[in-house]
């Protein structure tokens, strides 16, 4: 028999994309079909094979940060800790009277401070190693967002960092998800952040096969779904949420976005870069959820998918979501917001949970750009080029990484039942 669980809310929630800082900017820009891709400003990428990216632009940390902390952090911290100061203001985090010993921190990187790396490396072999800074580790570890977040706020709850390449800001709410049901915490800040657009981190997606090359025309080249994507396009970001249960916020008087209903997690088994070519892993994860959540497939109206523009995972996804839905699959809505923000690896999964919130929210499916040519193996409705007004009260989020990681979560729409 399925355990009795508490029903866990979002109450709180933090943006950063390469197509708009804030719920209301990437709302907008999804609905507009807006591609945040375009050429390298922040290396000369001469060098490299693909020499264009998602950047998020016209962020400023000391928007968000003290500006003496905020030098003592690698982008991809800043991008974390600003999202979370987005998200425990509009939780109202703040104004409550509440024990900050049961207040917890998880959030995730898939690589961590690599810019800082870059930088400290190249001056380690110019200058020697007493030129390194003291703040190079605490700089540098994938675990210091958590930390910074939790320094702030004074939050003695559970602290930590989740890494599962691609899937890791997806691991990171679910384990802030199992901390409340189990009763650990209260409350929990939890997502994750990327910053990897450099020399090295490109060049090495290049080895691996895995960027798109299309340097001619790159806001057309995430193309999840078409028969001509050719990879997907390195991204940078941060996404933050509060959950609580519902049951607190309701006590409270909190806006809750949404319920976070189910969870799934599995792996391929497989391979260290390519997905399970039948979808195995995908499956799993996927049906956990669904069981977790106490529904079928029939119920799930909306799918945002892991689809990166890759030659084999995005049909391997595809394959997999046909198995659990069998007939019902034609009448879900899937789409890829990839196709417009990139892959933002670590902070996909949390800034795609974003998009699910905002899809319940609005009563919309964002749609896949780029499709210009579909393949013939997508058989499914995956929402091509324009935003679907529908009725929306679940929506499935898929997050897979390289090591045949897999994490699906499954938002609710909230009522007062």
């Amino acid at each position: 028999m399925r355990p009795q669980r508490q029903r866990v809310a979002i109450t709180g929630v933090g943006v950063i994309t390469p197509i708009g800082i804030g719920l209301q900017a990437f709302w907008g820009a999804m609905m507009a079909g807006k591609s945040g891709a375009g050429p390298i400003t922040q290396y000369d990428a001469t060098q490299t094979e693909t020499k264009f990216a998602c950047e998020v632009k016209d962020f400023d940390p000391n928007t968000y940060i003290d500006r003496k902390a905020a030098l003592r952090m690698d982008r991809y911290c800043q991008l974390g800790v600003s999202a979370a100061e987005m998200a425990i203001a509009d939780a109202q985090l703040e104004r409550l009277n509440i024990d900050r010993t049961r207040v917890g921190v998880i959030f995730g990187t898939g690589i961590g401070g690599m810019i800082t790396y870059d930088q400290q490396f190249r001056t380690y072999m110019q200058s020697g190693a007493d030129r390194i800074s003291p703040f190079f580790i605490p700089m540098m570890i994938p675990d210091i967002a958590a930390g910074h977040i939790s320094i702030k706020h004074k939050l003695h709850g559970p602290n930590y960092a989740t890494v599962s390449a691609c899937a890791t800001s997806l691991n990171a709410i679910i384990d802030a998800y199992m901390m409340i049901q189990m009763g650990y915490a209260d409350m929990m800040i939890c997502g994750g952040s990327e910053a990897v657009i450099t020399p090295l981190a490109v060049a090495g997606f290049n080895a691996a096969r895995a960027l798109s090359t299309r340097n001619d025309d790159p806001e057309h080249a995430s193309r999840p779904y078409d028969k001509d994507r050719d990879g997907f396009v390195m991204g940078e970001g941060a996404a933050a949420l509060v959950l609580e249960t519902v049951e607190s916020a309701e006590r409270r008087g909190a806006h809750i976005y949404a319920e976070l209903a189910g969870v799934g997690m599995s792996a391929d088994a497989y391979h260290l870069t390519a997905p399970h070519p039948e979808g195995a892993g995908a499956m799993l994860s996927m049906q956990r959820a669904i069981d977790e959540a106490g529904i079928s497939p029939k119920h799930i109206e909306y799918i945002n998918a892991h689809g990166t523009s890759t030659p084999l995972g995005d049909i391997a996804e595809i394959v997999a979501i046909k198995k659990v839905f069998g007939e019902d699959v034609q009448g879900v809505s899937i789409s890829s917001t990839k196709s417009m923000i990139g892959h933002l690896l670590g902070a996909a999964g949390a800034v795609e949970s974003v998009a699910c919130l905002l899809a319940i929210q609005h009563q919309c499916v964002p749609p896949t750009i780029n499709i210009f040519n579909l393949d013939p193996a997508v058989d499914v409705d995956v929402t091509p080029n324009k935003p679907k007004p529908r009725e929306i009260n679940y929506v499935l989020n898929n997050g897979f990484g390289f090591g045949g990681h897999n994490c699906t979560l499954i938002f609710k729409k909230y009522t007062t039942k």
